[in-house]
């Protein structure tokens, strides 16, 4: 699937004009991008630690942070991010002997809440942000109705199949909004950088839909799938497909060095402690 992805982005881009676009980055603008994205995976990486917690597994914050980064390292190689999830699984369960299913229900949570979130703010934008709406309802019911309907769903699904989970709902959703909202910013001013002035808002709202396909295990680290999206949204908002798919590319990119940092880092299970009974 990534190859096919990439093969029907590049048929349909002038790859000339994009990578004119791209080598035309203001530095300093990426430079904030970057800070901002880095910023967003350490609220990710609270998040997990709140599901951890309320399972019995305790972590010093800077311990967990390191587990994180070595998750998003192995997310590089393997589609919507199973590899990192995985390998997070396997650690903690040799180091705490904690049941496979309680850290599955974690990690699987800690995406969905994310995701959660992530579609709550696609809803938020569609209320504001003008483009062609076919449909009868009006674009501000649709994303007004859409939030409510995020949110109620969040919490029905927490209830019914994560009970156990409802202590932190309240610190992890917050994480959550921080981080997308982080990446919102970051992905601002990555236009910026390229001297995309015009529909910001329009290309936020296709960043976000791009970022939900992103997360589907369709291609391996999303490479194709966001920038497939940012192409086939040019014939329905009107953006420009050689700029946008210019944005996904140093989007990637950014992510991409962040998840490397992983490399670097070893997971110390010596200092980790699991208090029995929490």
């Amino acid at each position: 699937m990534t190859a096919v992805a990439v093969f029907l982005v590049l048929s349909k881009i002038d790859s000339q004009t994009t990578w004119k676009v791209i080598s035309g980055a203001d530095w300093s603008w990426l430079g904030l991008a970057f800070v901002f994205f880095v910023a967003s995976k350490i609220f990710c990486a609270f998040r997990l630690n709140g599901y951890f917690r309320d399972i019995g597994v305790y972590m010093p914050e800077w311990q967990n942070i390191k587990l994180y980064a070595i998750g998003m390292f192995y997310n590089l190689f393997l589609p919507g991010g199973i590899g990192g999830d995985g390998y997070k699984v396997y650690l903690l369960k040799r180091r705490f002997q904690t049941p496979v299913k309680q850290l599955l229900q974690a990690v699987v949570l800690d995406r969905g809440n994310g995701l959660a979130v992530l579609v709550f703010l696609l809803f938020a934008l569609m209320a504001v942000v003008e483009v062609e709406w076919p449909f009868p309802l009006s674009q501000s019911l649709v994303g007004s109705l859409g939030m409510v309907l995020v949110t109620v769903g969040l919490y029905l699904t927490m209830i019914l199949f994560f009970k156990a989970f409802m202590g932190s709902i309240v610190s992890t959703t917050v994480y959550s909004a921080l981080n997308q909202i982080l990446q919102l910013f970051s992905a601002f001013f990555i236009l910026r950088s390229l001297g995309i002035q015009d529909r910001e808002t329009t290309y936020l709202l296709v960043f976000l839909i791009s970022s939900i396909v992103s997360v589907l295990p369709l291609t391996i680290g999303g490479v194709g799938a966001r920038e497939l999206v940012f192409v086939y949204a040019h014939g329905y908002v009107g953006i420009d497909k050689n700029a946008a798919v210019a944005f996904s590319v140093v989007f990637f990119v950014i992510a991409a060095i962040t998840s490397l940092s992983g490399i670097f880092f070893k997971f110390d299970r010596e200092v980790s402690i699991r208090e029995e009974g929490n």
